[in-house]
């Protein structure tokens, strides 16, 4: 379902393995400081770029940020031979992106069912947690249910199991118009779509099963990080409560308020330029400070492994004598010049060049 021929921006995407060996499919695009952004239950790094849906939150984000996004396990170009979707599984698939990335420290989005491994990751990383931000998301999948609550939630997974697969939408259309009641019917038709090729009905009757059992509502009051939370007062997914548990419990965290409907802002509602607004606010303080050279600020947000490399670049090594000086090896060197060049916005046969002629210039 392509979108007139509307070509993606570049991003840069890589694989990493998990502590259990599944393959991770994860994409750098943007530029700034760097933003991971632990994913939600639907995404495919590919076809995210084409949708109406998603289009203009990878679009506005990268402006922000170099945004950092993977596909969970059992869903679009990661892995979908896998049988555990447990968190501990999903937490130590977000440190594998992390440490595979070569970034030392991040901000970290957790969207909707990404919140419960982001919430383990920042206890036990706080170092590596520049600030946290969660988007429609949660501590636990449910607290203190009803047998109503837990009739409607064995519905919603009998529906996956039946009809995720099916050629027809009209299954799939039930999650769609809860997660944007608010949309056009060519969005509908996208989002449709999209459920139906991020995964299997198998992996994701699965993940969502194992989702069900997640609550670490008791770790919140150890995280320490920053903490923004960005939640829909309509949302139909996940409950406006949810939001604020999290922002009441996690020590100085702050919540705004969206006014709408929809679980997937779309980009011609208000809500979602408040969203943009307030994330690039709260992002700010990430960027470093401004620099009058004109090397500009860009270049502040270079890592100092990722100046290490370039003042060796700069000196006319190449990639292996790099390695050797620093002790690192080859692939690793790549990929702190691959994200110099993402966060200094430069790409290309000449990345390199104007990179090191970023770093003189800043000298």
């Amino acid at each position: 379902m392509p979108t007139g021929g509307i070509a993606p921006p570049p991003q840069h995407l890589r694989f990493c393995r998990s502590a259990d060996g599944t393959r991770i499919a994860y994409a750098l695009h943007g530029s700034g400081p760097p933003l991971v952004i632990a994913t939600c239950w639907l995404s495919h790094l590919q076809y995210d770029w084409e949708s109406p849906v998603w289009r203009h939150f990878l679009d506005d984000l990268g402006k922000i940020a170099t945004v950092v996004r993977y596909d969970e396990r059992g869903y679009g170009l990661s892995d979908w031979d896998v049988t555990d979707f447990s968190l501990e599984a999903r937490v130590a698939d977000l440190e594998a992106v992390i440490e595979d990335s070569g970034l030392d420290r991040v901000a970290l989005m957790a969207m909707a069912q990404g919140g419960p491994p982001s919430i383990v990751y920042a206890v036990r990383n706080p170092g590596r947690i520049s600030r946290l931000l969660f988007y429609n998301s949660y501590a636990a999948w449910m607290r203190d249910p009803t047998p109503d609550d837990l009739a409607l939630s064995e519905t919603f997974q009998q529906l996956i199991e039946v009809g995720w697969a099916r050629p027809e939408s009209e299954f799939r259309r039930v999650f769609t118009s809860l997660m944007i009641p608010g949309a056009t019917e060519e969005q509908m038709r996208w989002l449709d779509e999209l459920t139906r090729v991020a995964s299997s009905a198998q992996n994701a009757g699965a993940a969502r099963r194992a989702r069900t059992t997640d609550d670490v509502v008791r770790l919140l009051p150890q995280v320490n990080a920053p903490t923004l939370v960005l939640h829909s007062r309509q949302d139909r997914m996940n409950d406006f409560d949810d939001g604020v548990l999290l922002a009441s419990t996690i020590a100085g965290a702050r919540l705004v308020v969206l006014e709408t409907s929809n679980h997937i802002l779309l980009g011609e509602e208000p809500a979602w330029h408040v969203f943009v607004d307030e994330v690039a606010a709260f992002m700010a303080e990430d960027r470093g400070p401004a620099t009058s050279a004109s090397g500009g600020a860009a270049a502040a947000l270079l890592s100092a492994r990722e100046l290490d490399v370039l003042r060796l670049a700069a000196q006319g090594h190449d990639n292996a004598a790099i390695a050797e000086s620093l002790t690192l090896s080859v692939r690793t060197v790549e990929r702190h010049l691959q994200n110099a060049y993402l966060k200094l916005g430069v790409q290309g046969k000449s990345a390199r060049a104007a990179a090191v002629a970023r770093l003189m210039a800043r000298a």
